[in-house]
């Protein structure tokens, strides 16, 4: 195995176990030293691969959406309708979170609450990475509009929008009520009612 490979793997294995860490504890609830522990990764190396804690935050908020993104990007490109492909991405993320009994949310959504206003690199992470999470549903408001399914009297990107804030409120909300009420109702409100042309 060649050494590119095998610190390709390790700064994969350190982004997977700070997304984990990170949506189970918090930003300043983790050490780097329980991340390194982890992984079996000397601290020395960390700095190698991310330069600060605050720099690992930041890719670990783009590398936690990544999966999100390419599900969506799946379902729009097996679907010929776009509104049932966006329909079934929440749905999918509504039967997972009551499969984990609603723990974490959106790590997104926690880090925003925890270091959104205290980290300028985090926060920049943050928002980079939602508008890559709003740009990919708005594709497929995009083309739910051009089907004729959804309303065209708003542009893509105001309805993606709405759906991004409305949807990550609902997760907080998720949270302190124990139940994917507030999630369904975001779901049924917006992608069943509000939006539909």
């Amino acid at each position: 195995m060649s050494r590119t490979t095998q610190k390709e793997i390790n700064r994969e294995n350190l982004l997977n176990q700070g997304v984990a860490l990170l949506m189970q504890q918090g930003y300043h609830g983790t050490g780097l030293q329980e991340i390194l522990d982890a992984v079996q990764i000397p601290k020395g190396s960390f700095y190698n691969y991310f330069g600060s804690k605050e720099n690992f935050g930041a890719a670990v908020i783009e590398h936690y959406i990544t999966p999100y993104v390419e599900q969506m990007s799946r379902y729009l490109a097996q679907d010929p309708d776009a509104l049932s492909a966006l329909q079934r991405y929440f749905n999918e993320s509504i039967t997972e979170l009551e499969r984990t009994d609603f723990k974490g949310g959106c790590l997104l959504g926690n880090l925003i609450g925890e270091i959104g206003d205290s980290s300028e690199v985090c926060r920049v992470a943050l928002q980079t990475t939602l508008n890559r999470y709003r740009d990919v549903l708005q594709l497929g408001i995009s083309l739910a509009q051009q089907q004729g399914t959804i309303r065209t009297d708003k542009s893509a990107c105001e309805l993606a929008d709405l759906l991004v804030n409305t949807w990550q409120g609902a997760l907080l909300r998720m949270k302190v009520e124990q139940s994917t009420a507030p999630l369904t109702q975001c779901c049924q409100a917006l992608l069943g009612d509000f939006f539909k042309a």
